[in-house]
């Protein structure tokens, strides 16, 4: 029997935020104990901190320097041939969308779906008075944050709407068929908003220290880190840190409010007797700064608050493990493990790789998951002020009341960063770099990349930054011509492999750019 499939998917959830990752309130009570149950991995990466590149990487498996979305600006531009969704429909499942979107996906390629964003739902239905006042305090928010309570109770909130849309789906589509949902939040992403009792569940007087902006700049974190904290000064005028600070707590209660959903959820499959026959996979799309260095949201550079995701694995197959912080997986290596699941070919051009014998406890392959690997960058030169070039005339604000951190000046130029052995390296087109030991310094405050006696180990990152960076060059296209590639059936590079003559592969594209060009012309 094959199994279903529901993937619980946050956005801009970061992982240390949970009592059992080190933080010192009980945010996620609910999540924490039922991840005993399966691998809750401590070293879960995103391929690239941003929404869009990380949401299609996902369903890929291909970096964003491969599959063709640098950006939250280019989803037209996506390269691959088969993703998680053709894979799941070409064996038979049916598939829902319940939540947030923010793909190359559109509603007719899921079987259900029935959307929600960050201000808005799109769930058909006449909406209630209560819903009606939610969304207009939403749009009000100017998705920035809200300094007070949202109105009315949890039912009115999102990831409530999600979950019930979740329970219609497989109650109502699925006709006893293997299904995929996935059930998307769009929270704890701004605008950092949560009604009572979450708002008064984490105050500020009680939430754990940030470093500072002035620490920040002290200990020189770069341009970007001092960019964006000039911005939230003159959006959250004239009291920033109080701002920020309510921010956080309204970030650490709907931390809650979603644990309590992703309980409703797990309650009503078992309910179904459908949770021995369910992998769930729990995960975030990237971080948040969440007060550190003075910022919130993201932006600035690879911090590892930001690339660093929860990522936590449970069903059939899967061992109960707990805790695993020995191996790096990615969110580029979900496809390739559910094709190793369900025993189905990997598309060709995935990059990422089979973290089944992770899943089953098996040690052979721990050589495979040995770093995590991170892209960040649309190219080009970096923007300064000297240049004439205005937020306002970009897009990013309208008046300094609103502002889009993923922009043209923090998301232009190329950056690289790989983490291994709990030391996190980064380097941009520029030259300009960074070393730091996540285990001593984990907010990464002091640069160890010119010091001498991390040489070694600044020579050992940088060979495994350039070698995974040339594991990841695109296969896709193909040699036309009389030339093999020869790929392992799951991905890995060290296993001992012995390849039949698989003829001149042929590059067959999913057309998703004649596809949006058929849209626009309807």
């Amino acid at each position: 029997m094959k199994p279903n499939i529901v993937i619980v998917m946050t956005d801009q959830q970061r992982a240390d935020l949970r009592k059992s990752c080190g933080c010192k309130l009980d945010t996620m009570p609910f999540l924490d104990e039922w991840a005993k149950g399966g691998v809750d991995f401590e070293k879960a990466y995103t391929p690239n901190p941003i929404c869009l590149a990380a949401r299609a990487s996902m369903f890929t498996g291909r970096y964003s320097q491969s599959h063709g979305i640098r950006s939250n600006q280019n989803e037209e531009d996506i390269k691959y041939t088969k993703d998680l969704l053709d894979v799941l429909k070409d064996n038979g499942y049916v598939t829902a969308l319940c939540g947030k979107n923010h793909t190359y996906h559109r509603k007719c390629d899921f079987d259900f779906w029935e959307e929600t964003g960050h201000l808005n739902s799109d769930i058909p239905g006449e909406k209630t008075i209560e819903q009606k006042e939610f969304y207009k305090f939403l749009e009000d928010t100017k998705f920035v944050d809200s300094q007070k309570p949202s109105p009315h109770d949890v039912k009115v909130q999102n990831p409530y709407a999600n979950v019930n849309s979740a329970f219609k789906f497989i109650d109502e589509y699925t006709n006893n068929k293997p299904f995929f949902c996935w059930v998307s939040f769009a929270e704890p992403h701004n605008p950092y908003q949560v009604p009572y009792p979450y708002y008064d569940m984490f105050p500020p007087k009680d939430l754990p220290e940030c470093i500072s902006a002035s620490d920040a700049k002290k200990f020189d974190k770069g341009e970007r880190y001092e960019r964006m904290r000039k911005v939230w000064e003159q959006v959250y005028s004239p009291n920033v840190e109080e701002h920020i600070l309510r921010s956080r707590s309204n970030y650490f209660g709907m931390l809650r409010l979603i644990d309590d959903q992703f309980k409703r959820l797990i309650e009503g499959l078992r309910d179904r007797n459908l949770e021995d026959n369910t992998i769930v996979i729990y995960l975030s799309d990237h971080g948040d700064f969440v007060g550190e260095y003075g910022l919130v949201r993201k932006g600035a550079d690879l911090s590892n608050l930001l690339i660093n995701i929860p990522m936590i694995w449970r069903g059939p197959k899967i061992k109960s493990i707990g805790k695993k912080d020995d191996c790096y997986v990615s969110l580029v290596d979900i496809l390739p493990t559910i094709c190793d699941i369900l025993e189905v070919d990997i598309p060709l051009g995935t990059q990422g790789k089979s973290i089944l014998p992770l899943l089953q406890n098996n040690h052979d392959y721990d050589v495979e998951f040995d770093c995590a690997y991170i892209e960040s960058g649309f190219s080009g030169m970096y923007w300064d002020d000297e240049d004439n070039l205005s937020y306002q005339a970009e897009g990013a604000t309208k008046n300094m009341t609103e502002f889009d951190c993923l922009n043209t000046w923090t998301q232009c130029g190329q950056m690289r960063s790989l983490v291994k052995d709990n030391y996190r390296i980064q380097i941009d087109m520029m030259g300009n770099a960074y070393l730091y030991s996540l285990k001593d310094d984990p907010k990464e405050l002091i640069n160890l990349w010119n010091d001498d006696k991390y040489q070694n180990v600044k020579i050992d990152m940088m060979e495994n930054l350039i070698t995974m960076g040339l594991k990841n060059c695109d296969v896709l296209p193909f040699p036309r011509n009389r030339y093999r590639t020869k790929i392992h059936p799951k991905g890995y590079w060290y296993q001992k492999y012995h390849c039949n003559d698989p003829g001149v592969r042929q590059t067959k594209l999913n057309d998703r750019r004649k596809l949006y060009e058929n849209r626009k012309n309807k």
